[in-house]
């Protein structure tokens, strides 16, 4: 497993912002869409293009265009849906699936509550989005469905990892047949004893759309 924290003073500026228990949730959620922006361009430098020949108003012009089968864009629910704007605005055509995940806050093991995903993703770059790796347990669930159904490569993206979450993964996939790589804003020093990243940015869920 490859892993990038992403070294931006752009990047480092918003994530300080997103930190801030005194952003609101509008600016929370503008921030959080910028962000998933700038580390996008890191998560997909290795996607697949082909060559093409396009009309310019003065000559003919060599270039390239995304690769078929187009990737396919899967946020975990329901915090990963404030990550998809940011991505989609470079991926415009990508397909998009969802799995939704939620975490019993006593045994911390996230459970499946909802599944969208193509049977077959043979050949397609997947990007998985999930503002918080912090067991790594959501994240690792969401690796195996994509690699089950034979993806080509798996590139998570988060805007903070944890240490502890990141050797989860590292150890999971290890020796793993499909590419997996993990794409962050931070990495933070660590887990608290309720699993939420330190310092991190709080729940990400509940800053991007309130308390429910």
């Amino acid at each position: 497993m490859q892993t990038t924290v992403v070294d931006h003073p752009l990047v480092a500026h918003k994530l300080t912002l997103l930190r801030d228990i005194n952003t609101d949730t509008p600016a929370f959620r503008r921030l959080c869409d910028e962000l998933v922006t700038l580390l996008g361009y890191e998560a997909t430098r290795d996607i697949k293009v082909e060559p093409v020949e396009v009309q310019t108003p003065v000559d003919l012009a060599t270039g390239v265009k995304l690769a078929r089968p187009l990737p396919l864009l899967v946020p975990i629910l329901r915090a990963g849906i404030g990550m998809l704007d940011g991505m989609a605005r470079l991926l415009p055509n990508a397909d998009i699936g969802f799995v939704g995940l939620a975490r019993d806050e006593d045994t911390l093991v996230a459970s499946t509550y909802a599944t969208r995903l193509p049977a077959d993703l043979t050949g397609r770059q997947t990007f998985i989005l999930d503002p918080m790796l912090a067991t790594g347990g959501s994240m690792e669930t969401v690796i195996r469905m994509l690699r089950d159904r034979n993806a080509a490569t798996v590139t998570g993206v988060s805007l903070v990892a944890s240490p502890e979450g990141l050797a989860r993964l590292a150890e999971a996939f290890a020796e793993d047949a499909t590419p997996v790589r993990i794409v962050a804003g931070g990495l933070d020093a660590g887990l608290n004893n309720k699993g939420y990243i330190v310092p991190g940015l709080g729940d990400a869920g509940d800053r991007l759309f309130g308390s429910i």
